[in-house]
């Protein structure tokens, strides 16, 4: 029984083969009580008064015993219950058993003579199992042309008589339970199988994902529970595909991120080991090559660090007031100058009523220098980058835009997953594709949100929405 499918077919059959007996047993004590023995009481009610009746047109039969014994002989052939006549007084004329015949001459000690004499009939009946019990008795009167009482008629039913019908009603309720039963061990046999199959592919899926197999999708079928419990596997199961395929992106990005700085840091270092290094102009652009890539290393440390607390959801921001006004002004500059050096129109719309709000003005400036750096890198010469900001609904709002590639439709939704980057010919194809999920999880560590509206061809525009609001307290971000 250490199966799951065994259990669940005893589980069915173990009550059935408790309850069945039970309710057949007491099925047969009413059939037997309340339908039968009735019936047979009836048949006896109607067979006494035909005899009555008979007896009536023999009134010699109650002075004259042997007349009495040919007269019961003769209608007791085609019964099956036992016939006796008793004079008036209750004493025994005739029977139609010798046994009962040889007590002619006797006073009946019976309380149904006592009722038939005082001018009613009496019916007695009484479920026994004991074969020469009687268990249906009728003693109907037989008055004379005075209506004076002239006899008494008397049939019984023992057991013994009517225990054919009895057996045949026993044995009809026992086959019918039996099927019922055998009908309920199929059923809990087709159900215990139909419930095993999904729990047993759940365990299966379940086992093959600790052993590290091939992952598999379930069906989603059965009843609601192995529905929900299969649907909850294929989520798992997605996860971890989803995971597994970030994994080899995280790696391919890290390598060819690596590589090119490396590489460039190398190819300096042995420049400045030769001749190159006693050139004045050259070792400086060399040494401010390698200022830039060592750089470019920082930014990808910073990228991945941030990456790491996203993951164990320690996104921790430090909140100060920050005049929106004055801080804007600061974290554009920079970006100002490399946007001019790329020959890159500026705008920039700062409204002077800006308020003050509460947030982390590092992670915020990490957040726009993210979207900046991406509008200038991705705007050809030429082309126009600009920020504004206002406020509506108790939010402000800072918008960056620009005249690049734009963003195709179907990559809106999946531009601030980790890791992607998108195709050669598209914006995102350079990079570890972390800044824009970065940026995004930062806007909600703040209780905002970052928006974006893209139009291929034309630019595009990403928009950071904050609460206005004292004393906020970040939250985890959802990876």
């Amino acid at each position: 029984m250490r199966s799951l499918r065994n259990r669940l077919i005893l589980s069915h059959i173990l009550p059935l083969s408790v309850i069945i007996p039970l309710m057949g047993i007491a099925l047969v004590y009413v059939l037997e009580t309340q339908v039968l023995l009735p019936s047979l009481s009836n048949e006896l009610t109607e067979q006494a008064h035909l005899i009555a009746d008979l007896a009536r047109d023999h009134p010699d039969i109650w002075s004259d015993p042997a007349q009495a014994q040919a007269f019961v002989a003769r209608v007791s052939s085609d019964l099956t219950a036992r016939v006796m006549l008793l004079d008036p007084n209750g004493r025994i004329l005739a029977a139609s058993e010798a046994s009962d015949a040889g007590q002619a001459g006797q006073l009946l000690t019976h309380p149904g003579v006592a009722t038939v004499q005082a001018g009613q009939m009496s019916i007695h009946q009484e479920y026994s199992q004991q074969r020469q019990a009687e268990v249906a008795d009728v003693l109907v009167a037989v008055r004379g042309s005075d209506q004076q009482i002239v006899g008494i008629v008397r049939l019984t039913h023992r057991l013994e008589t009517v225990l054919e019908r009895f057996l045949r009603l026993r044995h009809l309720i026992a086959g019918v339970l039996v099927a019922g039963l055998l009908l309920g061990a199929a059923v809990g046999w087709v159900l215990a199988l139909d419930l095993e199959r999904p729990i047993r592919e759940v365990t299966r899926a379940i086992y093959g994902l600790s052993s590290g197999e091939r992952l598999i999708v379930l069906p989603e079928h059965g009843p609601d529970e192995i529905r929900m419990l299969a649907h909850g596997v294929n989520t798992l199961v997605e996860r971890l595909r989803t995971l597994e395929q970030t994994r080899h992106q995280l790696l391919a990005n890290l390598v060819h991120e690596l590589g090119r700085p490396l590489g460039a840091l190398r190819s300096a270092v042995h420049a400045l080991g030769g001749r190159a290094g006693e050139d004045p102009a050259v070792r400086q652009e060399l040494l401010h090559g390698m200022d830039e890539a060592l750089t470019g290393l920082q930014r990808l440390l910073d990228d991945l660090a941030h990456l790491h607390d996203q993951l164990v959801r320690t996104v921790e921001v430090q909140c100060q007031p920050i005049t929106l006004q004055d801080w804007l002004t600061d974290v554009q500059v920079p970006w100002e100058k490399a946007a001019q050096e790329k020959g890159l129109h500026w705008q920039a719309t700062i409204p002077p009523a800006l308020p003050t709000i509460e947030g982390d003005p590092d992670r915020l400036a990490q957040v726009m220098g993210n979207l900046l750096s991406n509008a200038i890198k991705y705007t050809p010469p030429g082309g126009t980058v600009s920020v504004d900001a206002g406020q509506e609904n108790g939010q402000i709002w800072i918008a960056v835009s620009d005249t690049g590639p734009g963003i195709a439709p179907e990559e809106q939704a999946r531009i601030f997953t980790p890791f992607y980057r998108g195709g050669a010919n598209r914006r995102f194809a350079h990079g570890m594709g972390l800044g824009l999920s970065i940026a995004r999880n930062l806007a909600i560590a703040h209780g905002g949100r970052l928006e974006v509206q893209s139009t291929s061809g034309v630019g595009s525009r990403f928009t950071l929405w904050l609460p206005i609001r004292a004393g906020l307290i970040a939250q985890p971000t959802d990876t």
